[in-house]
């Protein structure tokens, strides 16, 4: 048997793959509005429902459908440490309430949201306890969100994020949140992992930095081209092939750089610079949108549709790592099938699930 799930703030869809991935879920419904996102999601879950509108323009009532979990990642950057720092104030951060709303009318088994670790930042505590008893108001109980580094659970990448997770009340389900599954450095999954593969066959964008479409041999692998700014170059940006990613950022331009090159040198406070033997022989690139995907462990059958490249960066640099996610996925199952009000339910009536 599976669970349905709704998503929400799908982008291309890392989390719902990952609870796909997990063998205990379907996505029977998604919600993105950014249009560059939509033919990378369909063309990767023909069998999910896509709801192309605002998430403000939803009636749950009409518009969800009923389900036994809802996802999401509501958009991130107001809370960022990299962005205007706005946090509840910004309406971007006020959607958390959209879909706290749409929680409350559906009444799911559970929910699951992911969000920056600038979330957690003092200056975000006053909002950060309101959106928790509005969870909790809604009749769910919910452990305190984690912040999480995604590195100790197999993904090649230094990715910090804060999990909220809860269930229905009256499930009396109490839930932990997964233990690491490669905690010591020894254990991390390195760059060589991921991409090693890869080394050596990536293509350069064309034009002002559009896709080369078919003539990339191997889906998406190409990179973005351009000068880097004197915030890129404050610090080092180049990780060995011996050690994990920095985060994959939504931004192109931020893109770290290919483990090739030498790490950078810094020659001042906030300023770093190439290695000038390197740089002349072309190393210093960013890393390819492929090669970003692989980071954020999509599988590779996983195809990204755009036109700009830098859309493709966007979609997998917002994304949740793909294998984090169904480690969640697994760690949710769990309690949902230990629940014994879920359990006297399905003795009873199969309703909300697939058989």
């Amino acid at each position: 048997m599976k669970f349905k799930i709704a998503s929400f703030f799908s982008g291309a869809g890392g989390l719902d793959k990952g609870f796909e991935n997990s063998g205990h879920f379907d996505v029977i419904y998604a919600n993105e509005y950014d249009k560059t996102i939509w033919d990378t999601y369909r063309a990767n879950f023909p069998h999910t429902d896509l709801d192309t509108r605002s998430i403000k323009d939803l009636d749950p009532e009409i518009d969800v459908p009923d389900c036994d979990g809802i996802i999401g990642g509501p958009p991130c950057q107001s809370w960022s440490e990299a962005g205007a720092m706005r946090g509840i104030e910004d309406h971007r951060g006020q959607l958390f309430f959209n879909f706290i709303n749409i929680l409350k009318a559906k009444q799911p088994y559970f929910f699951l949201a992911e969000n920056v670790a600038g979330m957690m930042a003092d200056r975000n505590a006053e909002a950060v306890a309101n959106i928790k008893q509005h969870f909790r108001d809604c009749g769910y109980h919910l452990e305190e969100p984690q912040l999480l580094n995604v590195s100790d659970y197999g993904v090649p990448q230094d990715r910090k994020r804060i999990i909220f997770v809860g269930f229905r009340s009256d499930l009396n389900i109490k839930y932990e949140y997964p233990k690491p599954t490669t905690p010591e450095p020894d254990m991390k999954r390195t760059l060589r992992d991921a991409i090693g593969y890869l080394d050596g066959s990536a293509l350069p964008a064309i034009g002002k930095n559009d896709t080369n479409g078919s003539v990339c041999k191997i889906h998406n692998h190409e990179y973005m081209t351009g000068g880097f700014s004197t915030i890129y170059m404050s610090r080092n940006r180049v990780r060995s092939w011996d050690e994990p990613s920095f985060t994959i950022q939504a931004g192109g331009r931020h893109a770290p750089l290919h483990p090739q090159a030498p790490k950078m040198t810094k020659v001042e406070k906030n300023k770093q610079v190439f290695d000038p033997v390197a740089e002349k022989k072309g190393l210093y690139r960013r890393m390819s949108v492929r090669e970003c995907a692989e980071v954020q462990t999509f599988p590779k059958d996983f195809i990204f549709h755009y036109k700009k490249i830098a859309d493709g960066y966007k979609m997998i640099g917002n994304a949740v790592p793909v294998d984090f996610a169904e480690i969640l996925a697994h760690s949710v199952y769990k309690k949902l099938a230990e629940s014994t009000v879920i359990k006297n339910k399905l003795e009873e009536s199969s309703l909300g699930l697939v058989v």
